[in-house]
Protein backbone atom coordinates (compact mmCIF):
# COMPACT_ATOMS: atom_id res chain seq x y z
CA UNK A 1 0.00 0.00 0.00
CA UNK A 2 2.97 2.32 0.57
CA UNK A 3 3.81 2.09 -3.14
CA UNK A 4 0.27 3.18 -4.06
CA UNK A 5 0.33 6.08 -1.59
CA UNK A 6 3.67 7.26 -2.99
CA UNK A 7 2.27 7.01 -6.52
CA UNK A 8 -0.71 9.17 -5.48
CA UNK A 9 1.64 11.77 -4.00
CA UNK A 10 3.91 11.86 -7.08
CA UNK A 11 0.99 12.00 -9.52
CA UNK A 12 -0.79 14.69 -7.47
CA UNK A 13 2.24 16.96 -7.50
CA UNK A 14 3.02 16.22 -11.16
CA UNK A 15 -0.53 16.92 -12.35
CA UNK A 16 -1.06 19.94 -10.08
CA UNK A 17 -2.88 22.70 -11.96
CA UNK A 18 -4.00 20.41 -14.80
CA UNK A 19 -7.67 19.83 -15.64
CA UNK A 20 -9.62 17.26 -17.65
CA UNK A 21 -10.24 18.33 -21.26
CA UNK A 22 -12.11 21.66 -21.26
CA UNK A 23 -13.57 21.12 -17.78
CA UNK A 24 -12.97 22.38 -14.27
CA UNK A 25 -12.33 18.84 -13.04
CA UNK A 26 -8.79 18.49 -11.64
CA UNK A 27 -6.83 16.08 -13.84
CA UNK A 28 -5.65 13.99 -10.88
CA UNK A 29 -9.16 12.54 -10.62
CA UNK A 30 -8.45 10.50 -13.78
CA UNK A 31 -5.25 8.69 -12.70
CA UNK A 32 -6.71 8.09 -9.23
CA UNK A 33 -9.85 6.59 -10.82
CA UNK A 34 -7.68 4.38 -13.06
CA UNK A 35 -5.84 3.16 -9.97
CA UNK A 36 -9.14 2.49 -8.19
CA UNK A 37 -10.42 0.48 -11.17
CA UNK A 38 -7.26 -1.65 -11.06
CA UNK A 39 -7.38 -2.03 -7.27
CA UNK A 40 -11.05 -3.06 -7.36
CA UNK A 41 -10.24 -5.60 -10.10
CA UNK A 42 -7.69 -7.20 -7.74
CA UNK A 43 -4.43 -6.24 -9.41
CA UNK A 44 -1.20 -5.95 -7.40
CA UNK A 45 0.28 -2.75 -5.99
CA UNK A 46 2.74 -2.27 -8.86
CA UNK A 47 0.00 -2.37 -11.49
CA UNK A 48 -2.19 -0.04 -9.41
CA UNK A 49 0.75 2.38 -8.94
CA UNK A 50 1.46 2.26 -12.70
CA UNK A 51 -2.20 3.07 -13.35
CA UNK A 52 -1.98 6.10 -11.09
CA UNK A 53 1.25 7.20 -12.78
CA UNK A 54 0.28 6.27 -16.36
CA UNK A 55 0.08 9.88 -17.63
CA UNK A 56 2.93 11.44 -15.66
CA UNK A 57 5.65 10.90 -18.26
CA UNK A 58 3.38 11.82 -21.16
CA UNK A 59 1.80 14.94 -19.62
CA UNK A 60 4.19 16.30 -16.97
CA UNK A 61 7.90 16.93 -16.38
CA UNK A 62 8.36 13.56 -14.62
CA UNK A 63 10.73 11.30 -16.57
CA UNK A 64 10.72 7.56 -17.10
CA UNK A 65 14.13 7.50 -15.35
CA UNK A 66 12.56 9.05 -12.23
CA UNK A 67 9.67 6.57 -12.31
CA UNK A 68 12.22 3.76 -12.52
CA UNK A 69 14.23 5.18 -9.58
CA UNK A 70 11.19 5.75 -7.39
CA UNK A 71 9.01 2.75 -8.29
CA UNK A 72 11.20 0.16 -10.00
CA UNK A 73 11.51 -1.33 -13.44
CA UNK A 74 8.13 -3.01 -13.72
CA UNK A 75 6.18 0.17 -12.94
CA UNK A 76 8.44 2.20 -15.25
CA UNK A 77 7.95 -0.28 -18.10
CA UNK A 78 4.17 -0.12 -17.74
CA UNK A 79 4.13 3.69 -17.55
CA UNK A 80 6.40 3.94 -20.59
CA UNK A 81 4.15 1.51 -22.49
CA UNK A 82 1.10 3.64 -21.68
CA UNK A 83 2.77 6.87 -22.84
CA UNK A 84 2.60 8.28 -26.34
CA UNK A 85 6.20 8.57 -27.55
CA UNK A 86 5.93 11.89 -29.40
CA UNK A 87 3.17 14.39 -28.62
CA UNK A 88 4.22 16.59 -31.56
CA UNK A 89 2.89 14.03 -34.06
CA UNK A 90 -0.64 14.30 -35.44
CA UNK A 91 -3.57 12.84 -33.49
CA UNK A 92 -4.04 10.13 -36.13
CA UNK A 93 -0.38 9.11 -36.08
CA UNK A 94 -0.28 8.96 -32.28
CA UNK A 95 -3.50 6.97 -32.01
CA UNK A 96 -2.47 4.59 -34.79
CA UNK A 97 0.82 4.01 -32.93
CA UNK A 98 -1.12 3.16 -29.75
CA UNK A 99 -3.41 0.77 -31.62
CA UNK A 100 -0.48 -1.05 -33.24
CA UNK A 101 1.63 -1.11 -30.05
CA UNK A 102 -1.13 -2.59 -27.87
CA UNK A 103 -1.51 -5.64 -30.14
CA UNK A 104 1.83 -7.02 -28.98
CA UNK A 105 2.34 -5.19 -25.67
CA UNK A 106 2.84 -7.23 -22.48
CA UNK A 107 -0.36 -7.94 -20.58
CA UNK A 108 0.54 -5.57 -17.68
CA UNK A 109 0.62 -2.65 -20.13
CA UNK A 110 -2.60 -3.75 -21.83
CA UNK A 111 -4.33 -4.03 -18.43
CA UNK A 112 -3.38 -0.47 -17.41
CA UNK A 113 -4.24 0.88 -20.88
CA UNK A 114 -7.61 -0.87 -20.61
CA UNK A 115 -8.34 0.70 -17.21
CA UNK A 116 -7.34 4.10 -18.64
CA UNK A 117 -9.70 3.74 -21.61
CA UNK A 118 -12.45 2.35 -19.37
CA UNK A 119 -12.36 5.44 -17.18
CA UNK A 120 -12.26 7.72 -20.23
CA UNK A 121 -15.32 6.04 -21.78
CA UNK A 122 -17.20 6.16 -18.47
CA UNK A 123 -16.34 9.86 -18.16
CA UNK A 124 -17.68 10.54 -21.65
CA UNK A 125 -20.87 8.61 -20.85
CA UNK A 126 -21.32 10.62 -17.64
CA UNK A 127 -20.72 13.93 -19.40
CA UNK A 128 -23.07 12.98 -22.25
CA UNK A 129 -25.85 12.41 -19.73
CA UNK A 130 -25.37 15.97 -18.46
CA UNK A 131 -24.22 17.97 -21.50
CA UNK A 132 -25.49 15.91 -24.42
CA UNK A 133 -23.72 15.69 -27.76
CA UNK A 134 -21.83 18.94 -27.08
CA UNK A 135 -19.34 16.75 -25.20
CA UNK A 136 -17.75 15.64 -28.47
CA UNK A 137 -16.64 19.19 -29.26
CA UNK A 138 -14.06 19.13 -26.46
CA UNK A 139 -11.96 16.52 -28.27
CA UNK A 140 -9.37 17.19 -30.98
CA UNK A 141 -11.38 14.78 -33.13
CA UNK A 142 -15.13 14.27 -32.94
CA UNK A 143 -17.42 11.36 -32.22
CA UNK A 144 -16.71 9.27 -35.33
CA UNK A 145 -12.94 9.51 -34.83
CA UNK A 146 -13.31 8.70 -31.13
CA UNK A 147 -15.43 5.69 -32.05
CA UNK A 148 -12.77 4.54 -34.54
CA UNK A 149 -10.08 4.90 -31.88
CA UNK A 150 -11.87 3.15 -29.02
CA UNK A 151 -13.11 0.25 -31.16
CA UNK A 152 -9.61 -0.31 -32.54
CA UNK A 153 -7.96 -0.01 -29.12
CA UNK A 154 -10.26 -2.63 -27.62
CA UNK A 155 -9.52 -4.94 -30.55
CA UNK A 156 -5.77 -4.43 -30.06
CA UNK A 157 -5.92 -4.98 -26.30
CA UNK A 158 -7.76 -8.26 -26.87
CA UNK A 159 -5.46 -9.42 -29.71
CA UNK A 160 -3.31 -11.68 -27.45
CA UNK A 161 -5.63 -12.44 -24.53
CA UNK A 162 -8.75 -11.34 -22.71
CA UNK A 163 -9.31 -10.39 -19.06
CA UNK A 164 -12.25 -9.14 -16.99
CA UNK A 165 -11.52 -5.40 -17.37
CA UNK A 166 -11.52 -5.84 -21.13
CA UNK A 167 -15.07 -7.18 -21.00
CA UNK A 168 -16.11 -4.10 -19.00
CA UNK A 169 -14.47 -1.83 -21.57
CA UNK A 170 -16.25 -3.59 -24.43
CA UNK A 171 -19.57 -3.18 -22.60
CA UNK A 172 -19.00 0.54 -22.00
CA UNK A 173 -17.91 1.14 -25.62
CA UNK A 174 -21.13 -0.58 -26.70
CA UNK A 175 -23.12 1.71 -24.39
CA UNK A 176 -21.33 4.78 -25.73
CA UNK A 177 -21.49 4.13 -29.44
CA UNK A 178 -24.13 1.45 -30.15
CA UNK A 179 -26.88 2.11 -27.61
CA UNK A 180 -26.64 5.86 -28.03
CA UNK A 181 -26.60 5.75 -31.84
Amino acid sequence: MELIETAIQVASVAHDGQYRKNTKTPYITHPIAVGMILLKAGYDDEIVAAGILHDTVEDTSVTIKEINQWFGGRVATIVEGCSEPDKTLSWETRKDHTIQFLKTAPEDIRIVACADKLHNVRSILHDLSIEGEEVWSRFKRGKSEQEWYYRNVVESISFQSEFDLLHLLKKEIYRLFDERG
